[in-house]
């Protein structure tokens, strides 16, 4: 749900051509990423005429893994709300790194990378943010394999 405050709930992001209020964007359902992985689309041009930015809460299942993948274009940051994550990256997702709560975490454009939820019980929240205002349209598949 979109909120703009004092402007009129029902607006379609075409109301934010040259944006004068805030947006308060309230995701009442989760949505299938590419990566595999529920995300709760907060900012975004679709939802708020971002032109810049993208921001979405990601939840990775117990247990679960992303599709390995790249952002060729985009920088990724992310803030780690809760679990624990291991993030393989790089050249054939050679190079892995453990994150936790609390860690902020900058992935270059073009570097191939797979989060891994490492409970079997609790999920992992992350808050992600991108340079790019589209959420899912330019997030490519990565097969590691072919550079093994």
């Amino acid at each position: 749900m979109i909120e703009n405050t004092p402007a009129n709930p029902h607006d379609t992001c075409e109301s934010f051509e040259k944006p004068t209020e805030i947006a308060i964007v309230r995701p009442d359902a989760a949505i299938l990423t590419h990566e595999r992985l529920s995300h709760f689309v907060g900012i975004s041009a679709n939802t708020t005429g971002a032109k810049g930015i993208s921001m979405n809460l990601v939840i990775i299942p117990p247990g679960g893994i992303a599709e390995p993948h790249l952002h060729p274009e985009h920088e990724t940051a992310i803030y780690l709300l809760k679990g624990r994550v291991e993030v393989c990256y790089g050249q054939g997702l050679q190079q892995c790194r453990v994150c936790e709560a609390g860690d902020f975490v900058f992935t270059p454009p073009g570097v191939p990378h797979q989060p891994r939820n490492l409970s079997a019980t609790e999920p992992v929240y992350v808050l992600a943010a991108r340079n790019d205002p589209d959420e899912q349209e330019k997030v490519v598949p990565y097969d590691p394999t072919l550079e093994s």
